[in-house]
């Protein structure tokens, strides 16, 4: 079994409380680095990329960089997603790290949280390492994430501020009303840097109404591994639901081989949702058609 993707959740501390995602509801936690050491070797045989994101941002830890070391020594990969508020807080510099293949910033974090600073100043530290990038580390990808395309466009005004201050960056025409008629997947700002258009989702949860079958690419392509330790088949389960097991006591291997991980797996293979939070869940009908 392999994996495009592993999810690993460094730390679950995320510091803003954005409108669009649901409470942490799991104790505040970060893996420590020798448990790190541990999920990375468990990791060697199953994939080469992994991603520090579940429900936490990576760059609240102060030590981020011997993270990054650890992954570097060990022939990892890294995506790496934030909101983009807690760049200020770190040499810009750690974030063209070897290790990192591509950095996701959600932009909508600023306009859906109370935050003690300007459009602006959050905007700049952003634009500083998209310059950096671009003098330093042309191999890194930078998604600038703009998940809030909903049909009723309800932050078509957060947008058109949005864009009207990229495209004095870029140079590259940026209007609103086209954006929203032609419904691109992305629009390329500079080389290797992009501003990704996606809509809202709903984050699964067992209080949901929904009720559903379908297929899933939990255990196909990717697994997630929270920051306390425990296996989940997704990486939308950042409450731990669906606790395949705890790799503090078991190795990935036989997690893997588990009667409840291979039901699940045979299950999506039927298109049947076998848990109830994968019932639950609105974000597997985005892969009817795959």
């Amino acid at each position: 079994m392999k994996f495009y993707r592993v999810y690993v959740e460094l730390t679950n501390i995320c510091g803003l409380a954005c409108s669009f995602c649901p409470p942490k509801t799991l104790p505040t936690q970060s893996m420590s680095l020798s448990f790190f050491e541990h999920v990375l070797d468990e990791l060697t045989p199953y994939t080469k990329e992994i991603a520090y994101h579940i429900g936490g941002d990576a760059l609240t830890l102060s030590n981020l960089k011997e993270y990054l070391d650890l992954t570097c020594k060990k022939n990892f990969k890294v995506m790496l997603t934030t909101s983009g508020y807690y760049l200020s807080k770190h040499d810009l510099h750690t974030l063209l790290h070897p290790a990192i293949k591509q950095i996701n910033i959600s932009l909508n974090s600023y306009n859906k949280n109370a935050l003690p600073l300007s459009f602006e100043a959050y905007m700049e530290p952003i634009m500083k390492l998209c310059a950096l990038k671009v003098e330093h580390n042309k191999d890194l990808f930078i998604n600038l994430r703009l998940w809030n395309m909903d049909e009723a466009h309800s932050e078509e005004t957060f947008n058109k501020k949005l864009f009207s201050y990229l495209e004095n960056i870029f140079h590259t025409p940026l209007h609103v009303k086209t954006i929203y008629e032609q419904k691109p997947r992305s629009i390329r700002l500079g080389e290797k840097i992009l501003l990704h258009f996606d809509d809202y989702f709903e984050w699964p949860s067992l209080h949901l109404q929904h009720e559903s079958d379908g297929t899933c690419q939990g255990l196909s392509s990717h697994i997630g591994i929270l920051s306390n330790g425990k296996v989940v088949p997704c990486c939308l389960d950042k409450d731990g639901v669906i606790e395949l097991g705890d790799l503090h006591v078991s190795s990935l291997g036989d997690i893997l081989n588990t009667s409840r991980t291979k039901a699940i797996i045979e299950g999506f293979k039927r298109h049947h949702a076998v848990e109830n939070l994968c019932q639950k869940c609105t974000y597997k009908h985005r892969f009817k058609e795959k």
